[in-house]
């Protein structure tokens, strides 16, 4: 197409005047550990169903597929709101013990937005795992925490949820939740030596013992 000064416009995927139905939406910049943004409380969202919270979220689900990501808290991309996305595919939930073999679509956590997320810890038993970040590039840790919980929040539709959750589902939404409370999972590591890079853990695994030497070698899970 042609502007109206005679210079050929920028190329465009659509045609602004045909396709005003097109919802857009953006890839954002992940913020990084060290960051002044992931290190402060998040900010309590006012109305969750409001258009400036539907716009965030796209943004966040698209960062979220572009990063393949498990989940993503609106801090990470800059933004100092209390709202989370996350899911758990049905094979990842299997490999995490947490559905029998064929059961996947049962164990699977769908994909699920929460503004105002709260946290209920149910008993005191923990589970050690490791976790990665997409604020923490190329690094992973082995993280403790607590195997059940019980979680609430509002979706931008005004829905709420509730669930009680345990094993990797859990993990994800205390990762997530921790983001708007300022806190990386580093924080929450009791033994550092068990941080470093993901290539070279998966090169040569550490060697693990006493109450984490029953962690399965698996994979990690950036959020």
């Amino acid at each position: 197409m042609i502007a109206r000064s005679g210079v050929p416009a920028k190329p465009t995927l659509y045609d602004p005047v045909l396709a005003r139905h097109i919802v857009f939406m953006a890839i954002r910049k992940i913020a990084r550990m060290g960051a002044d943004i992931l290190r402060e409380p998040a900010r309590p969202v006012a109305d969750p169903t409001a258009p400036t919270v539907r716009a965030l979220v796209r943004d966040m689900l698209e960062t979220m597929a572009d990063a393949e990501g498990a989940g993503l808290a609106a801090p990470q991309i800059n933004e100092p709101w209390r709202i989370v996305i996350f899911h758990v595919p049905g094979a990842r939930a299997t490999r995490e013990g947490e559905g029998e073999e064929g059961e996947g679509e049962e164990a699977e956590v769908p994909l699920t937005i929460l503004c105002n997320p709260e946290i209920e810890i149910l008993g005191d038993e923990e589970e050690w795992g490791w976790e990665a970040c997409l604020s923490v590039p190329g690094l992973m840790g082995m993280v403790p925490r607590a195997a059940r919980i019980r979680y609430r929040g509002v979706t931008p539709e005004g829905e709420v949820i509730e669930r009680e959750a345990e094993g990797f589902h859990a993990r994800v939404v205390q990762h997530e939740c921790d983001h708007l409370d300022g806190i990386l999972y580093p924080q929450r590591m009791t033994d550092l030596s068990l941080l470093g890079f993901a290539e070279e853990f998966h090169r040569a695994p550490p060697e693990l013992s006493g109450e984490i030497a029953d962690v399965e070698e698996d994979e990690e899970e950036a959020a």
